[in-house]
């Protein structure tokens, strides 16, 4: 049991991930899970869901289905709608009911495109871990899947990966961090997967280095470098100070090909704060706080966060762990979403920042776009 939370919510599931990461791409994503779940995917984990469409659909699994293993239903109804709204790929992706009966989705997927000629993959996805894993093999599956070889580069090309409502639930921030790399000499060539196209996204090979914005886009990255040798960079612009120095790494890694994780720099001195969150960008907001007369560190409760994190902080994600880690660490001050002050130390002061994977809809119209000079405003009015 000591993994249970009694108070704290848990994170947004792989399942979760998967759709998000592929809902403005113009493909039908279907989850085998029983109906009326679709809600959790297309509503409370998706903003978008209320003023863009998109086809994110649900198989309607029973309890019938799963014991007789049914899995024609599932392959037949996915044909059916693929016929009638023509999308540009299918995703097939799980829950844990799939999962406990052992149903084999890269088989079904191979199915539903022998029947409908449409470019149709498999996403492991069960329910049982968190929306970074669900979003990082969406992210590299259309990595893999579309974007082409060039003998072009543009020198100063960037590819956004990582790019998600639930982490960057502001749906403004996205923009922003494409007008600050406008601002700073640098052309946006795709971003996965937030206001760009399959068509856009084809040509991220002729980007110079990839802007890596949450752990969501670590796995399209490493492909990215391996297939077309483009290094890449991890952090979120947020400050001023962070954001110069962000720039810099971009600028570095495009000239000799490195990659640069700035997003793990420390060493502040003054008032004590601890951030928890997304490794990226509670390491961008650590680094921008070290910067700037704090002392900063995160916890990042999800996982396979470690090359994101600096020396000595903390993975823990088991309600039981954070508060002990907490209780270690006394900062003055814990910069996360506003859920978590019920197991912050006595004393502790709590700058709340909403974090859409964590508490969902509860608090999407108060998400600050913290993009540049923005931090800085917001941080001395949390304060």
């Amino acid at each position: 049991m000591k993994h249970a939370a009694r108070i704290i919510p848990c994170y947004a599931a792989d399942s979760s991930g998967a759709c998000s990461a592929l809902y403005e791409l113009g493909g039908m994503t279907v989850v085998h899970d029983a109906s009326g779940c679709n809600s959790t995917y297309a509503t409370f984990d998706e903003p978008r869901w209320w003023d863009t469409q998109s086809m994110t659909y649900i198989s309607a699994l029973t309890e019938l289905d799963a014991i007789l293993g049914n899995d024609e239903k599932l392959i037949a109804d996915a044909a059916d709608a693929a016929a009638d709204q023509k999308p540009r790929f299918i995703a097939v992706c799980g829950s844990p009911m799939p999962m406990m009966i052992g149903v084999d989705f890269d088989a079904v997927a191979y199915e539903i495109e022998q029947r409908t000629g449409i470019r149709t993959f498999a996403l492991h996805t069960n329910g049982m871990h968190s929306y970074t894993e669900g979003a990082a093999e969406a992210f590299r599956c259309i990595a893999e899947e579309y974007v082409r070889a060039s003998d072009t580069k543009k020198k100063n090309g960037v590819n956004l990966l990582g790019a998600a409502p639930l982490d960057f639930g502001n749906l403004n921030t996205v923009q922003s961090i494409r007008a600050w790399l406008a601002e700073n000499g640098f052309e946006t060539v795709s971003c996965f997967a937030m206001g760009d196209t399959l068509e856009t996204i084809a040509h991220a090979a002729e980007a110079s280095v990839n802007l890596v914005l949450s752990q969501s886009g670590l796995a399209a990255a490493d492909y990215l470098y391996e297939a077309f040798g483009i290094p890449y960079v991890c952090g979120v612009p947020y400050g001023s100070a962070f954001s110069a120095v962000l720039a810099d790494a971009l600028r570095t890694a495009a000239e000799n090909g490195t990659h640069a994780y700035p997003c793990t720099q420390r060493g502040g001195s003054g008032k004590t704060v601890t951030v928890i969150g997304e490794a990226v960008s509670a390491g961008s907001i650590a680094a921008q706080l070290n910067l700037t007369g704090y002392q900063a560190n995160v916890i990042c409760p999800l996982p396979h966060a470690e090359t994101l994190l600096a020396d000595g902080e903390s993975d823990a994600f088991a309600e039981g762990d954070l508060a002990r880690v907490l209780l270690e660490m006394r900062p003055d001050a814990v910069i996360a979403d506003p859920l978590y002050r019920f197991i912050l130390p006595p004393g502790t002061q709590h700058i709340g920042l909403p974090h859409s994977a964590f508490s969902g809809r509860c608090y999407d119209k108060i998400i600050p776009d913290l993009t540049g000079r923005r931090f800085d405003g917001w941080l001395r009015e949390a304060e």
